[in-house]
């Protein structure tokens, strides 16, 4: 079998893994709930609006400040939504497992030990002065 070959059966592998599973239930759900939509169509209009003022010659700093805390406030509503947190749990899941798998690829294609190599994930310890940035 080729690498290429091999590579799809991992595709395979993963869409039958419980993580992928979890998130296309996650994904449908959040799409099917009709209140979240709302939010989120409400939530783009409103970055367009916020975008809008921004590019005026002479912004009015109220308005601004009026769109910026209703923005907030709209966001706020959507991260509360039991839909919008199944499914960023589930995609946080999904990427940790696609990191693990890029992960062990990658370190071997580097010679290190495909048996052994492993993704360890990085912590963020607060101190942002000596940070490299996030992955």
């Amino acid at each position: 079998m080729d690498i290429i070959s091999l590579a799809r059966e991992i595709g395979k592998e993963i869409q039958k893994d419980d993580r992928y599973l979890n998130w296309q239930l996650a994904k449908q759900n959040s799409d099917d709930d009709q209140e979240l939509q709302r939010l989120i169509g409400e939530f783009n209009l409103k970055r367009i609006a916020i975008s809008n003022e921004a590019s005026k010659p002479e912004q009015d700093t109220e308005k601004m400040k009026l769109l910026n805390q209703e923005l907030r406030h709209i966001y706020a509503k959507i991260m509360q939504n039991p839909n919008m947190t199944a499914y960023n749990k589930a995609k946080e899941e999904m990427d940790a497992l696609l990191q693990r798998i890029e992960a062990i690829i990658r370190q071997s294609a580097d010679g290190e030990d495909p048996e052994t190599t492993d993704y360890e994930p990085s912590s963020c310890g607060g101190n942002c002065s000596s940070c490299g940035g996030c992955h």
